[in-house]
C-alpha cells in the first residue's frame, strides 16, 4: 500500500518522487534497516530531547496531540511525529509547535535518501525514511520535549530505536492490521488480543514508565511480562491511576486529585486519551507540567478528521445546510467508539470508503439502527470495498457514487451526515472542503 503525497513546493516534490519509489518488501518488518540508516546519519535518535513514545490501535494521535498541548501551555518548546498526514506530508513533523516548513523537509529527506545511496542500498521503506528525517530534525533543533507517535505495532515499528524515553504509552488495543499484527512468528502469543498486546508493548524501555488504559486479562498479562522483563514500571489504570469521567475529568493518583475540563473533540473516547495523556505526564520525571496547563492542553487540542464537525466550504454547501461529521476510522473499535457518540443522536446518512483490506463491517455495524442511507465512495488511490462487500452486515441497499460530491447531492434533505471509514478519504474530504490541518 501506497502512502504517498503530493507538494507544490519543487524540493519537496521532488524528494516525494523519490520516496514514491521505495517499498517494503513483502512480508519484511524489523529494525534492522532503519538502525542502519541512522547509524549512516550519526545516530540522531540517541540525541533526542526527553520523548513520549505512544502506542496504541487508536487515540495515540489524540493522545500525543494532548500531550503537545499541555506541554506547550507550559511554556516548553515541543517537537511531535504523527501519522499518517491527511492532506500534506508536512502534516508528519511538527517542530517547536509549527508544521516543518518545505525548504528544510526536502533537505532532510535528500539527506536522509543521499546517505542511503552512499553505500550498499539498505532498501529502506517510505516509512524508515521518514523517521529518519524526523530524528535528524528533533535531534538538531532545541526542545524541551518530543512527542513521537507509533506507525504500525510497536515493537518492529521504525521509531521503536528510541534508547531512553521519558515514558512510553499504550492507548486502546483492538484487532487491526492483521496481515502484519497477527502474522505467524514463532515465540508470538497466539490469542489475536495478547498478540496486538505483545507487538504495541514492544515499545517498553528499562526504567522508562509505561502508562496504559486499562484491557482484558490476556493483554494485560503480556504487558506485565514485558515490563517485568525490561525492569519498566507499569502504570496501569484502574490500579496506578483513576478517571471518572462525566461533565468533568476526575483525575487521581497517588499525587492527589485533579478536575479537569472535557475536551473540544466530540465523543467520551477524547476524554480517555486526554486522561491517559496527564497519567503519562504524572508519572515521569523529566518535565514538570502544572494542572493549569493540563487543563488549558486539554482545551486546546484540536485534532482533524476524528468526530470533526466540518465548517462552510465547498464540500458542506452540497450538504444544504445540515451537518456533516467526519471521522478516519476503520477498524471495529472506531466503529464502537463513534457508535457511542451517535448513541443519543437522530438516525443519519453515512458516506463510507473503506479499503479493500480493511473489515467492511467495522463501521456499519455498530451503526444498527442509526443509518438511514448508505453511500459507498472510493478510498482515493487505493483499493476499496464495492457496495456488495458491505451487503452481509447491513439490511440497507449500499448506493455507489463516484465521490462524496455526488453522494451528497444525491442524499435525500432530512437527516445529518456521517463520511466515515478510511483516512485517505478523510485527507480528500478536508482538501476538498478547504480545511487544511495546520
Amino acid at each position: 500500500m501506497k502512502d504517498f503525497a503530493i507538494s507544490d513546493h519543487p524540493g519537496v516534490a521532488a524528494q516525494l518522487a523519490r520516496l514514491e519509489q521505495l517499498s517494503v518488501p513483502q512480508g519484511r518488518l524489523g529494525l534492522e534497516i532503519i538502525e542502519g540508516l541512522l547509524a549512516r546519519l550519526g545516530n540522531p535518535e540517541r540525541r533526542l530531547p526527553p520523548v513520549f513514545h505512544v502506542a496504541g490501535t487508536n487515540g495515540k494521535g489524540s493522545t500525543c496531540t494532548y500531550l503537545r498541548m499541555m506541554l506547550e501551555a507550559q511554556g516548553l518548546v515541543v517537537h511531535s511525529a504523527t501519522k499518517p498526514h491527511l492532506v500534506r506530508y508536512n502534516e508528519r513533523i511538527r517542530l517547536a509547535g509549527r508544521l516543518i516548513e518545505d525548504d528544510l523537509l526536502a533537505e532532510l529527506l535528500a539527506e536522509v535518501l543521499d546517505a542511503n545511496d552512499a553505500g550498499e542500498d539498505l532498501g529502506p521503506s517510505f516509512f524508515e525514511v521518514t523517521t529518519a528525517a524526523i530524528f535528524l530534525a528533533f535531534a538538531r533543533i532545541p526542545a524541551d520535549a518530543c512527542v513521537i507517535e507509533v506507525g504500525l505495532g510497536g515493537r518492529l515499528d521504525a521509531t521503536n530505536v528510541i534508547p531512553n524515553p521519558a515514558a512510553t504509552g499504550i492507548a486502546t488495543l483492538g484487532i487491526d492490521h492483521e496481515g502484519f499484527l497477527l502474522r505467524p512468528e514463532e515465540g508470538a502469543p497466539e490469542v489475536p488480543l495478547a498478540r496486538i498486546a505483545w507487538e504495541k508493548g514492544g515499545i517498553v524501555r528499562p526504567g522508562a514508565p509505561m502508562v496504559t488504559l486499562d484491557y482484558p486479562a490476556v493483554a494485560e498479562e503480556q504487558i506485565a511480562a514485558l515490563t517485568t522483563q525490561a525492569g519498566a514500571p507499569w502504570i496501569r489504570r484502574g490500579r496506578d491511576w483513576f478517571a471518572d469521567i462525566d461533565e468533568t475529568i476526575e483525575y487521581r493518583d497517588t499525587r492527589g486529585v485533579l478536575s479537569l475540563p472535557l475536551p473540544q473533540l466530540a465523543g467520551r473516547h477524547q476524554a480517555e486519551n486526554a486522561a491517559l495523556a496527564v497519567a503519562l505526564i504524572r508519572h515521569q520525571t523529566t518535565v514538570e507540567v502544572s494542572p493549569e496547563a493540563m487543563a488549558a492542553g486539554i482545551r486546546a487540542a484540536r485534532w482533524p478528521a476524528r468526530l470533526q464537525r466540518l465548517g462552510d466550504g465547498p464540500l458542506t454547501a452540497l450538504a444544504g445546510g445540515r451537518a456533516v461529521w467526519l471521522d478516519g476510522g476503520h477498524n471495529p473499535d472506531a466503529g464502537l467508539a463513534i457508535a457511542r457518540h451517535f448513541a443519543d443522536a437522530p438516525p443519519f446518512h453515512l458516506i463510507t470508503g473503506m479499503l479493500a483490506n480493511k473489515d467492511p463491517s467495522a463501521i456499519i455495524a455498530p451503526l444498527a439502527g442509526k443509518l438511514l442511507s448508505l453511500c459507498v465512495v472510493p478510498a482515493p488511490g487505493h483499493d476499496a470495498h464495492r457496495p456488495e462487500d458491505f451487503a452481509p452486515f447491513t439490511a440497507l441497499p449500499a448506493h455507489p457514487f463516484e465521490d462524496v460530491e455526488q453522494a451528497l447531492r444525491a442524499l435525500p434533505a432530512e437527516g445529518d451526515v456521517l463520511i466515515a471509514g478510511s483516512l485517505y478519504l478523510a485527507g480528500d474530504v478536508l482538501r476538498r472542503n478547504l480545511e487544511f490541518p495546520d
